[in-house]
């Protein structure tokens, strides 16, 4: 008989801890971008390539 399995519960924040720490520490020469100037980037990336699109098709 096969001896019972044991419980892998507390493993998975010890093993975040030190994920948890890097993230958490900010570099204060890091690039700082707004989130809405990725949004509106985003947007307007859509817009201008599904305007070249309709422009230009391909094949």
């Amino acid at each position: 008989m096969a001896p019972p399995k044991k419980s892998k519960k507390g493993e998975g924040f010890h093993s975040a801890a030190g994920l948890i720490r890097y993230f958490d520490a900010e570099e204060e020469t890091a690039l700082k971008i707004d989130p809405r100037v990725v949004l509106v980037a985003g947007i307007a990336s859509v817009i201008v390539l599904e305007f070249l699109k309709a422009v230009i098709p391909l094949r």
